[in-house]
């Protein structure tokens, strides 16, 4: 009995060293399952651009595991998203902001990506001063947005007029965006905005990003693949009969052969015709949006008559 018990003792000991030794590996496993922990940080530079405060804010996530994360990072002022950027190689982004007059509060938020967890910076204070000249501040929410390849989107752009009241006539802002990845559009609703005298409300527009998805080529038509039996198939048996009779008849050999050019340049002509490739082959095939984290820029632009007033923000947009 007591070598039974002591046995049993050896094979508990053996059991604990064994979960002992394992506990700091099953830790690691776990840390990379849920995500290493990030750490985001947000700088800003201002400057003066016509009496407009133009706000270079800069971003940069760092995770645990000293590798640079993917993904997207969204910049807010006091709760509110401004704008949204991917992340380059390095676990950076930069975004160019025109923001109103007055006090702001701007974070970054990392959304995380599939190894590192999501972190938010400490805010950063900015105070843009009072401009004495008519402008607009551009914004959209949300920020960031996540499609597959077919999907389409929202994203309402807000345009929030500024010292509207030195203004003598409508002031109209003409919305538009680039860096869209190949295979994609944006549509805006309305593309035209109009800011009046006094003015303070926000305008809106609706901007949708549609992406595309991967098609195949379509099937051959089969009514002009019969057709064109219907005409060659007589046709060879006409030429096939001619060369029969060619033996016979000299002045038949000459035809035989002149017809016999005149059917091969017809074919040649029929399958290199687009016509006949689209009506045989179908469309070529389409491609799909392609997958990756992009940052798309929205641009808002008018005139007072005088100067082209340019303003704009940035979106980050994920095709999975």
């Amino acid at each position: 009995m007591r070598g039974i018990v002591c046995r049993g003792l050896r094979l508990e000991l053996v059991a604990g060293l064994i979960i002992a030794l394992a506990m700091p590996a099953l830790s690691v496993v776990a840390a990379h399952a849920q995500g290493l922990p990030t750490q985001t940080a947000l700088t800003a530079e201002t400057r003066d651009l016509g009496g407009r405060t133009q706000v270079t804010v800069a971003v940069s996530v760092n995770g645990e595991d000293g590798l640079p994360p993917t993904g997207a990072v969204a910049i807010g002022d006091n709760g509110a998203q401004l704008a949204g950027a991917a992340l380059n190689a390095q676990g950076q982004a930069t975004v160019v902001l025109t923001l109103p007059a007055g006090d702001h509060s701007l974070t970054a938020v990392y959304a995380g990506d599939a190894a590192h967890q999501a972190s938010i910076s400490q805010a950063t204070q900015v105070r843009a001063q009072v401009s004495s000249t008519p402008n607009f501040a551009v914004s959209i929410a949300p920020a960031t947005m996540t499609l597959t390849p077919g999907q389409s989107g929202t994203i309402i752009a807000s345009i929030t007029p500024q010292n509207s009241a030195t203004l003598t006539a409508p002031l109209f802002v003409t919305l538009s965006c680039s860096g869209l990845p190949d295979e994609a559009a944006c549509t805006f609703t309305p593309e035209n905005v109009e800011i009046l005298p006094n003015a303070t409300t926000p305008l809106t527009s609706a901007m949708v990003i549609a992406t595309q998805a991967a098609s195949s080529a379509s099937a051959a038509h089969s009514g002009s693949s019969s057709a064109a039996w219907a005409f060659l198939l007589p046709g060879a048996l006409g030429l096939g009969g001619l060369a029969w009779g060619a033996r016979r008849r000299a002045w038949l050999n000459r035809l035989s052969l002149l017809a016999l050019v005149g059917l091969v340049t017809v074919l040649g002509a029929t399958a290199c015709n687009a016509r006949y490739d689209y009506f045989n082959h179908g469309p070529p095939q389409n491609p799909a949006t392609p997958a990756g984290t992009y940052t798309v820029t929205v641009t808002a632009q008018s005139s007072d008559g005088v100067a082209a007033i340019t303003n704009s923000t940035t979106l980050a947009l994920t095709v999975q």
